[in-house]
Protein backbone atom coordinates (compact mmCIF):
# COMPACT_ATOMS: atom_id res chain seq x y z
CA UNK A 1 0.00 0.00 0.00
CA UNK A 2 1.19 3.53 -0.79
CA UNK A 3 -0.16 7.04 -0.30
CA UNK A 4 -2.15 8.07 -3.37
CA UNK A 5 -1.26 11.71 -4.05
CA UNK A 6 -4.09 14.14 -4.90
CA UNK A 7 -3.92 17.74 -6.05
CA UNK A 8 -6.01 18.76 -3.04
CA UNK A 9 -5.07 17.25 0.35
CA UNK A 10 -8.66 17.67 1.60
CA UNK A 11 -9.68 15.03 -0.96
CA UNK A 12 -7.04 12.65 0.39
CA UNK A 13 -8.16 13.40 3.96
CA UNK A 14 -11.76 12.46 3.11
CA UNK A 15 -10.58 9.16 1.58
CA UNK A 16 -8.62 8.28 4.72
CA UNK A 17 -11.41 9.41 7.03
CA UNK A 18 -13.93 7.17 5.24
CA UNK A 19 -11.54 4.25 5.90
CA UNK A 20 -11.22 5.29 9.56
CA UNK A 21 -15.00 5.22 9.98
CA UNK A 22 -15.10 1.53 9.02
CA UNK A 23 -11.96 0.14 10.72
CA UNK A 24 -13.53 -0.57 14.12
CA UNK A 25 -12.56 2.59 16.00
CA UNK A 26 -15.09 3.71 18.59
CA UNK A 27 -14.53 7.39 17.77
CA UNK A 28 -12.78 8.01 14.43
CA UNK A 29 -13.50 11.76 14.75
CA UNK A 30 -11.21 12.00 17.81
CA UNK A 31 -8.26 14.28 17.11
CA UNK A 32 -5.56 15.93 19.20
CA UNK A 33 -5.88 19.73 19.09
CA UNK A 34 -2.79 21.73 20.04
CA UNK A 35 -2.88 25.43 20.86
CA UNK A 36 -0.46 27.86 22.48
CA UNK A 37 -1.09 30.73 24.87
CA UNK A 38 0.22 34.29 24.54
CA UNK A 39 3.61 33.25 25.97
CA UNK A 40 3.95 30.36 23.52
CA UNK A 41 3.24 27.64 26.12
CA UNK A 42 1.66 24.73 24.19
CA UNK A 43 -1.38 22.79 25.32
CA UNK A 44 -2.94 19.67 23.77
CA UNK A 45 -6.21 17.83 24.29
CA UNK A 46 -8.46 15.40 22.45
CA UNK A 47 -11.55 16.85 20.79
CA UNK A 48 -14.10 15.63 18.24
CA UNK A 49 -13.75 17.06 14.76
CA UNK A 50 -17.07 17.81 13.04
CA UNK A 51 -16.43 18.54 9.38
CA UNK A 52 -13.83 19.40 6.77
CA UNK A 53 -14.15 21.15 3.44
CA UNK A 54 -11.97 23.43 1.32
CA UNK A 55 -12.40 26.17 3.94
CA UNK A 56 -10.91 24.05 6.74
CA UNK A 57 -11.54 21.75 9.73
CA UNK A 58 -14.32 22.61 12.18
CA UNK A 59 -14.83 21.82 15.87
CA UNK A 60 -17.20 23.21 18.51
CA UNK A 61 -16.60 24.12 22.14
CA UNK A 62 -17.52 26.20 25.16
CA UNK A 63 -16.16 29.72 24.64
CA UNK A 64 -14.94 29.85 28.23
CA UNK A 65 -12.53 26.95 27.71
CA UNK A 66 -8.74 27.16 27.92
CA UNK A 67 -8.44 26.28 24.22
CA UNK A 68 -10.55 29.30 23.28
CA UNK A 69 -8.48 31.62 25.48
CA UNK A 70 -5.37 30.29 23.72
CA UNK A 71 -6.95 30.88 20.30
CA UNK A 72 -7.88 34.44 21.23
CA UNK A 73 -4.29 35.13 22.25
CA UNK A 74 -2.68 33.14 19.45
CA UNK A 75 -5.05 32.27 16.57
CA UNK A 76 -3.06 29.32 15.22
CA UNK A 77 -3.50 25.63 15.95
CA UNK A 78 -2.55 22.11 14.94
CA UNK A 79 -4.53 18.89 14.66
CA UNK A 80 -3.19 15.33 14.71
CA UNK A 81 -5.40 12.40 13.70
CA UNK A 82 -3.98 8.93 14.41
CA UNK A 83 -5.94 5.91 13.26
CA UNK A 84 -3.87 3.08 14.74
CA UNK A 85 -5.67 0.11 13.07
CA UNK A 86 -4.89 1.67 9.68
CA UNK A 87 -1.34 2.76 10.51
CA UNK A 88 -2.26 6.24 9.29
CA UNK A 89 -1.74 9.72 10.70
CA UNK A 90 -2.72 13.16 9.41
CA UNK A 91 -1.19 16.37 10.76
CA UNK A 92 -2.76 19.76 10.04
CA UNK A 93 -1.42 23.23 10.89
CA UNK A 94 -2.94 26.61 10.21
CA UNK A 95 -4.66 29.78 11.29
CA UNK A 96 -8.00 29.79 13.09
CA UNK A 97 -11.25 31.71 12.63
CA UNK A 98 -14.66 31.57 14.28
CA UNK A 99 -17.50 29.89 12.41
CA UNK A 100 -20.55 32.03 11.62
CA UNK A 101 -23.50 32.18 14.01
CA UNK A 102 -25.58 30.46 11.32
CA UNK A 103 -23.14 27.52 11.16
CA UNK A 104 -23.02 27.21 14.94
CA UNK A 105 -26.83 27.40 15.22
CA UNK A 106 -27.30 24.71 12.55
CA UNK A 107 -24.80 22.34 14.14
CA UNK A 108 -26.17 22.89 17.66
CA UNK A 109 -29.70 22.13 16.41
CA UNK A 110 -28.42 18.82 14.95
CA UNK A 111 -27.08 17.60 18.32
CA UNK A 112 -29.11 15.25 20.48
CA UNK A 113 -31.07 16.93 23.26
CA UNK A 114 -28.86 15.61 26.08
CA UNK A 115 -25.78 17.12 24.43
CA UNK A 116 -27.62 20.43 24.05
CA UNK A 117 -28.52 20.41 27.76
CA UNK A 118 -24.94 19.44 28.59
CA UNK A 119 -23.64 22.49 26.72
CA UNK A 120 -25.78 24.74 28.91
CA UNK A 121 -24.79 22.94 32.12
CA UNK A 122 -21.03 22.88 31.61
CA UNK A 123 -18.82 25.80 32.62
CA UNK A 124 -15.90 24.20 30.82
CA UNK A 125 -12.49 24.54 32.48
CA UNK A 126 -14.01 26.32 35.51
CA UNK A 127 -13.67 24.86 39.06
CA UNK A 128 -16.60 22.96 40.58
CA UNK A 129 -17.19 21.50 44.02
CA UNK A 130 -17.85 18.01 42.72
CA UNK A 131 -19.45 16.05 39.90
CA UNK A 132 -22.86 16.40 41.58
CA UNK A 133 -22.77 20.13 40.76
CA UNK A 134 -22.63 19.33 37.06
CA UNK A 135 -25.48 16.82 37.34
CA UNK A 136 -27.55 19.35 39.30
CA UNK A 137 -26.99 22.04 36.65
CA UNK A 138 -27.95 19.60 33.88
CA UNK A 139 -31.18 18.73 35.72
CA UNK A 140 -31.99 22.43 36.22
CA UNK A 141 -31.58 23.15 32.50
CA UNK A 142 -33.58 20.06 31.54
CA UNK A 143 -36.44 21.40 33.69
CA UNK A 144 -35.99 24.95 32.39
CA UNK A 145 -36.31 23.93 28.73
CA UNK A 146 -38.88 21.20 29.35
CA UNK A 147 -40.09 19.94 25.98
CA UNK A 148 -39.34 23.19 24.15
CA UNK A 149 -36.49 23.71 21.70
CA UNK A 150 -33.08 24.16 23.34
CA UNK A 151 -31.40 27.29 21.92
CA UNK A 152 -27.66 27.52 21.38
CA UNK A 153 -25.97 29.19 24.37
CA UNK A 154 -24.19 32.45 23.57
CA UNK A 155 -21.06 30.94 25.19
CA UNK A 156 -20.91 27.96 22.81
CA UNK A 157 -19.71 28.08 19.20
CA UNK A 158 -17.18 26.72 16.75
CA UNK A 159 -13.80 27.33 15.16
CA UNK A 160 -12.34 26.54 11.78
CA UNK A 161 -8.68 25.69 11.32
CA UNK A 162 -7.63 26.93 7.87
CA UNK A 163 -4.75 24.64 6.92
CA UNK A 164 -1.55 25.97 5.39
CA UNK A 165 0.23 22.66 5.93
CA UNK A 166 -1.01 19.06 5.92
CA UNK A 167 1.04 15.91 6.27
CA UNK A 168 -0.04 12.32 5.61
CA UNK A 169 1.93 9.52 7.28
CA UNK A 170 1.61 5.84 6.41
CA UNK A 171 3.18 3.14 8.55
CA UNK A 172 5.53 0.84 6.65
CA UNK A 173 7.72 -2.16 7.62
CA UNK A 174 11.20 -1.61 9.06
CA UNK A 175 10.16 1.93 10.11
CA UNK A 176 10.52 3.09 6.49
CA UNK A 177 7.29 5.03 6.85
CA UNK A 178 5.85 7.09 4.00
CA UNK A 179 5.27 10.84 4.45
CA UNK A 180 3.58 13.20 2.03
CA UNK A 181 3.65 16.89 2.95
CA UNK A 182 1.35 19.53 1.44
CA UNK A 183 2.05 23.26 1.76
CA UNK A 184 -0.43 25.93 0.65
CA UNK A 185 0.92 28.62 -1.69
CA UNK A 186 -0.74 31.47 -3.58
CA UNK A 187 -1.03 29.13 -6.57
CA UNK A 188 -2.62 26.29 -4.56
CA UNK A 189 -1.16 23.23 -2.83
CA UNK A 190 2.42 21.98 -3.32
CA UNK A 191 3.14 18.36 -2.38
CA UNK A 192 6.47 16.71 -1.67
CA UNK A 193 7.61 13.43 -0.17
CA UNK A 194 9.66 13.57 3.04
CA UNK A 195 12.06 11.07 4.58
CA UNK A 196 10.51 9.30 7.57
Amino acid sequence: MAIRKHENPITLFHEWFEEAKTCGLREPTAVCLSTADATGMPSSRMILYKKADDRGFVFYTNLGSQKVQDLRDNPRAALCFYWMPLGKQVRIEGSVESVSDEEADAYFASRDRQSQIGAWASKQSQPLEGYFDLERRAAEYAIKFGISKVPRPSFWSGYRIIPNRMEFWLEKPFRLHERLNYTRTEQGWTARWLFP
